[in-house]
């Protein structure tokens, strides 16, 4: 939802299947077989998305445009970031037997293709994140933010950004923690492929194990990370409540303007089926 524009969300969700397809290419290197159901899979999966998601996508955007003028709560960001992630959890589901159909069937040489992706990716991570200095890092992830407010806002004060800033400083992130969380997440992930594979699982077994590794990856087994993700969130959710309260009403014009943009994206897309 930061994409500026009706049409490049339009275009955007259009394409999907094939911007989705070449996404996950990119990390297993599907075969012919694997190609074909994979890309049938996904066009079947954004027909069903258009029908049924996204109809409650544009209720959702409805639903908080009254909230624009208003003062908000960080419980009140936290509980819409709550619904979001459900509906995005259970899109992700319904990919779940298309994953199981292709898991078993993955090469060695595609878990070798999808372990080496990962390490150059990982490494833009660490670029992104860990590399530089604090002030550095600190500068970077300000100016990202700004950059994602000021889709929806527009153009943020000197004292808004200066506030941003401050906030962001006082933020729990640990950035070696969210590492160490991504590598636990990548090796159970080979760990489950491969499981899947060599012990010549069905599709309804397979389908079991997937979907019990997405459980792990959204709420890590480890309670100490479990713990220091709610930090996060409500302190993300405590941010984002600030800056809405101290929008002004050119800003608040701004993102009415954006938010009934994006229900009437939604519900033209809905339609075109």
């Amino acid at each position: 939802m930061i994409m500026g524009g009706c049409s490049a969300v339009r275009l955007g969700y259009n394409n999907a299947p094939d911007l989705t397809y070449w996404w996950l290419d990119s990390y297993l290197d599907f075969d012919t077989p694997q190609t074909l159901r994979v890309r049938a899979d996904l066009q079947t999966w954004q027909d069903w998305h258009r029908k049924e998601e996204l109809p409650q996508y544009a209720e959702l955007l409805k639903g908080l445009q009254p909230l624009v003028n208003q003062t908000v709560s960080a419980e009140q960001v936290c509980s819409i970031y709550t619904t979001i992630e459900t509906r995005l959890l259970v899109a992700t589901g319904r990919i779940l037997p298309t994953a199981a159909a292709v898991a078993p069937l993955l090469q060695p040489s595609q878990l070798v293709h999808l372990e080496r992706t990962w390490e150059k990716r990982n490494q833009e991570w660490r670029e992104d994140w860990l590399d530089g200095t604090p002030a550095e890092r600190a500068s970077d992830r300000l100016k990202k933010f700004v950059e994602r407010a000021e889709s929806f806002y527009g153009r943020l004060s000197d004292g808004q950004a200066e506030r941003m800033r401050a906030l962001l400083e006082a933020s729990p992130l640990e950035a070696n923690t969210l590492y160490r969380e991504r590598l636990r997440r990548q090796q159970d992930t080979l760990q489950t492929l491969q499981a899947l594979r060599s012990g010549n699982a069905t599709e309804a077994q397979a389908q079991v194990e997937l979907q019990a590794l997405l459980n792990r990856s959204v709420h890590s087994p480890q309670a100490a990370l479990r713990q220091y993700q709610d930090r996060m969130r409500q302190h993300t959710c405590q941010l984002l409540a600030t800056l809405h309260n101290s929008a002004t009403p050119a800003q608040r014009t701004k993102l009415s303007q954006v938010l009934q943009g994006y229900e009437n994206d939604a519900r033209a897309l809905s339609a075109a089926r």
